[in-house]
């Protein structure tokens, strides 16, 4: 495998990790806090607060770390899916991935965000912090990992289907073919156990929280995307050095 593959997927996800490192630290966490505020509303009472002021210091402190915490996590996981999915996945199953340039980058972002995130969230959907689940955590590790291999087995079926299509009858049936392996991904989600949570959040808190974790992994993957898009292709650099990688990899022409 080229290390150039990795590197340009490294890349892709240190950006779009610290980038989402930075909307946890300053947006969520802080919704989160307050979150926690009104859950525990009723029971805080008067000298609680007296005590909480007193410790002041340690908490803007501990509110630091969590914070750099948040970012350093955030990268280290950016990090990790830009150099799986951007990088040896990208370099390994490219010349499937429908479009060029620009729009294989989209399409790999894409179809990251539905293996990782989208699919698992069919069955598991995004919960408000600490709210209580009546599926054991190990019966959910199961079912979030059973829905990624779905998922992934989805996106596997769906650029198989556009290629063999696109030959036939064209991009528009090609592309309408490659939404049923995705489509059928409610099949499974539907046959999983109810997770069954419980919180004592208004409503709207609830669903801003659970919104805010799907717009956060949507803008990873597509800050990804777009970084990755954005860098010199391994065989414009290639071309740049006298063509010493030809052939490095395999990977065929858009």
């Amino acid at each position: 495998m080229s290390l150039r593959h990795v590197r340009r997927g490294v890349v892709a996800g240190l950006v779009a990790g610290l980038a989402f490192g930075l909307l946890t630290a300053f947006v969520a966490n802080p919704l989160v806090g307050l979150a926690d505020g009104v859950a525990h509303d009723a029971s805080v009472e008067g000298g609680q607060h007296a005590a909480a002021g007193s410790h002041h210091e340690g908490g803007l402190v501990s509110l630091a770390v969590t914070e750099a915490v948040s970012v350093v996590s955030a990268v280290l996981w950016g990090v990790l899916l830009g150099a799986v999915v951007f990088g040896a996945a990208f370099y390994l199953l490219e010349p499937a991935i429908p479009g060029t340039g620009a729009t294989k980058s989209a399409v790999a972002g894409a179809a990251g965000f539905l293996v990782v995130s989208g699919a698992p969230w069919l069955a598991l959907p995004p919960v408000p912090p600490g709210a209580e689940q009546a599926l054991a955590t190990g019966t959910r590790l199961q079912l979030y990992a059973g829905m990624m291999v779905a998922g992934a087995v989805a996106v596997l079926l769906a650029g198989l289907a556009y290629r063999r299509v696109r030959r036939r009858r064209g991009r528009a049936l090609a592309t309408a073919t490659a939404l049923v392996p995705v489509a059928l991904l409610a099949v499974p989600a539907t046959l999983a156990p109810a997770p069954g949570v419980e919180h004592g959040l208004p409503p709207e808190l609830a669903a801003g929280l659970s919104g805010l974790v799907v717009l956060g992994q949507l803008a990873l993957w597509a800050i990804m995307a777009g970084v990755h898009a954005w860098l010199p292709r391994d065989d414009a650099l290639a071309g740049d050095t006298g063509g010493a990688h030809v052939g490095d990899g395999g990977v065929a022409a858009d």
